[in-house]
């Protein structure tokens, strides 16, 4: 029985339409972020845990930290090309329009 009253059950008829671009979008967030993961723990381990530090803990976040902050940077250059690029379009989308127009 349905729980609003109706004689049957309806399945489901495939996803949603509204998440259909969500779903692939979180994973490529996540596939983003496990390879972020490894690229960190593959990277700090080399440069701290495989020597002998007397404190790897702060060795270690000290790496992480710093790798963190390179991706942040080249993540702003990146954003600002992009943003350059976008304008770079519209300003030749509008040239077109003004001369075919």
């Amino acid at each position: 029985m349905n729980f609003f009253g109706g004689g049957q059950q309806q399945q489901p008829q495939g996803p949603d339409p509204i998440f259909a671009g969500t779903e692939k979008l979180a994973k490529t967030e996540m596939e983003m972020y496990t390879d972020l993961f490894n690229k960190i723990a593959s990277s700090c381990f080399q440069k701290c845990a495989s020597r002998k530090h007397r404190d790897q803990d702060l060795s270690l976040d000290r790496c992480v930290s710093k790798y963190l902050e390179g991706q942040q940077l080249v993540g702003a250059v990146l954003q600002k090309a992009n943003e350059a690029q976008a304008q770079q379009q519209q300003a030749m989308m509008q040239m077109q329009q003004q001369l075919g127009g």
